[in-house]
């Protein structure tokens, strides 16, 4: 399982509530890497098709968007963790996922998706809401827990007593390991991914 740290701090609150959630996946025999990806300025999507052409990001050498589309292709589900900026993602964070699943999105088709998002105060369920489309347009099922998943706190100590949020996030660690077993059994029984249709896609303007 991949959890991707998109905030700028890379032990903060974020990376406190993907741990906890790796930790709960780890219990339940599940392999787990947090991968910080927000380590400096990411370039946006420049809509300049070379991915279709070279199978990858043009720009994978200057903040890492290719090695880490290796990684989720190897997994089995991803995570991805943000704080919340302005109710929204990370602004970071949201350009390197743009190019991410905008290059290879189509490779992550079954994979299992969580969003998890960090907040001070508001803002939680927009940024939360913002994460799991990348999920839903990649034919990925997203796991839920017991709540939305979102963890409140200022700094890592203030988002440990957030007693509801860090539960929430251990939920979503066992609900992950639960579903990934059920989907090995069922490849064990010899059900696959559906067959399907070749793609449609419909301009509204002609």
């Amino acid at each position: 399982m991949i959890l991707l740290n998109g905030s700028p701090r890379e032990k903060g609150c974020t990376y406190t509530a993907l741990s906890e959630v790796a930790a709960q996946l780890e219990k339940n025999g599940i392999e787990t890497e947090i991968v910080h990806v927000n380590k400096g300025p990411v370039l946006g999507c420049t809509a300049c098709g070379a991915c279709y052409k070279l199978g990858k990001c043009a720009y994978s050498d200057e903040d890492g968007v290719n090695e880490c589309v290796e990684k989720i292709k190897a997994a089995d589900g991803l995570v991805l963790g943000s704080p919340v900026h302005y109710a929204s993602a990370a602004g970071a964070f949201v350009a390197f996922l743009d190019r991410v699943f905008y290059s290879k999105g189509n490779a992550f088709e079954g994979k299992l998706g969580a969003a998890v998002v960090s907040c001070r105060r508001g803002g939680a369920t927009a940024a939360f809401d913002q994460l799991n489309k990348y999920f839903t347009i990649s034919s990925m099922p997203i796991v839920a827990s017991k709540y939305w998943n979102m963890v409140h706190g200022n700094k890592p100590e203030e988002v440990r007593q957030d007693l509801e949020g860090m539960q929430t996030m251990r939920v979503l660690g066992d609900n992950m390991a639960w579903l990934l077993k059920c989907i090995e059994a069922g490849r064990a029984a010899g059900i696959e991914l559906p067959e399907r249709e070749k793609n449609v896609r419909t301009n509204f303007i002609r």
